[in-house]
């Protein structure tokens, strides 16, 4: 007898693959292309038990031993039991992935604020490991050395009061304009290396000159100007001006004279006094905005810049032929004898700050080198 399929199975069937074939197709949705091997493997069984009951269908006899709709039932048992845990596998990858995918957000969300982090302290001279040009206090505040004083400082005054301090002329002859950039780029990479074994102790005079010109404000300050000038023959005015200082500038500025008054005391030999040295370091330590040092200024400056390129425009050789670095003419950036008249005043306050040096740091732990 023909099997009547019944018209409530039909529909139950049609509403089970349906529902199981949208399920399937979200659940791929959601979980990505990484999920479409479950997918498949769920897909096919379905596919081939429905196969199985079209065949019975088309038959239109009942196989041996069950009916179409026991048959159906097995199927649709097996095949949802392999559909559900196929679900279950897809929740378990997309949650998998989702915290991949958190992680991934926060380690770049970390990676932006470190960028941003270091775009902002950078603007703020605190980000770069330059030295030279860098506000001395962001130099400070970045070596974390314990010192109120730069590392590279430290590094030339030990050298020069160990194996220095008798060199005719130092601090005032100028230095190997190759050997000093080397020296620049050296503590530009790393504040805190040694200097070179057998350098010119004229080069390191030379770069501790180079780096005080280099910072954008002086050591005493723009601000406090005026009032030292005025002070210039009072130590007790003196002293409490330069309280006013950033502790920075002012154990940096006690440091640097103790240094030139050490190399004062080796005078006989180097040929450097008090008034000598403070003729070569006022326009750098102590200075206002267009006064007479900024030539002085902007020649070390100069000297810390790798030599231009000339190119010889009317030779017949290759456009772009260069004269060699030995015969650049740097002369013009030197400052001419007839230039505006030195800053007496700055040179008086030095020289008292280095001749009277342990009356006026009287509350600075004095620099003593062994």
């Amino acid at each position: 007898m023909p099997l009547a399929e019944s018209p409530q199975w039909r529909r139950k069937a049609t509403d089970f693959f349906s529902t199981s074939s949208f399920k399937l197709k979200q659940a791929g949705q959601s979980a990505g292309d990484n999920l479409a091997d479950v997918a498949g493997k769920v897909g096919s069984v379905v596919k081939s038990r429905w196969a199985v009951f079209q065949e019975a269908r088309q038959q239109q006899q009942r196989p041996p031993g069950e009916t179409v709709q026991e048959r159906f039932i097995t199927a649709a048992a097996s095949t949802g039991l392999l559909f559900r845990k196929g679900i279950s596998e897809t929740k378990e990858k997309v949650a998998v992935g989702k915290v991949k995918v958190e992680e991934a957000a926060k380690k770049t969300a970390d990676k932006s604020k470190t960028i941003l982090n270091n775009i902002e302290r950078w603007q703020k001279g605190v980000a770069s490991t330059d030295v030279f040009g860098v506000p001395i206090e962001a130099t400070v505040q970045r070596e974390q050395s314990g010192k109120a004083v730069p590392l590279m400082l430290v590094r030339c005054a030990d050298y020069l009061v160990i194996s220095g301090l008798n060199n005719e002329y130092l601090f005032k002859s100028e230095g190997d304009r190759k050997v000093l950039q080397q020296l620049v780029s050296l503590y530009n990479e790393d504040s805190g290396a040694s200097l070179p074994e057998g350098v010119n102790p004229i080069d390191v005079g030379a770069l501790v000159k180079c780096y005080l010109a280099s910072i954008p404000e002086p050591l005493t300050t723009i601000a406090l100007y005026d009032e030292l000038r005025d002070a210039r023959v009072s130590i007790p005015d003196l002293r409490n001006i330069l309280k006013k200082l950033p502790n920075v500038n002012y154990m940096t500025l006690e440091f640097v004279t103790a240094l030139l008054l050490r190399v004062s005391r080796k005078s006989s030999l180097n040929k450097m006094d008090s008034r000598s040295l403070a003729v070569e370091f006022a326009p750098l330590i102590m200075w206002r905005q267009g006064d007479a040092g900024t030539d002085l200024r902007n020649h070390l400056k100069f000297t810390l810049k790798p030599p231009p390129k000339i190119v010889d425009t009317t030779s017949n050789t290759a456009a772009w032929d260069l004269l060699d670095e030995d015969d650049e003419d740097a002369s013009s950036q030197i400052p001419l004898d007839d230039a505006s008249p030195p800053d007496y005043s700055s040179i008086e306050v030095i020289q008292c700050l280095i001749e009277h040096h342990n009356a006026i740091f009287t509350d600075a732990n004095e620099t003593v080198w062994r």
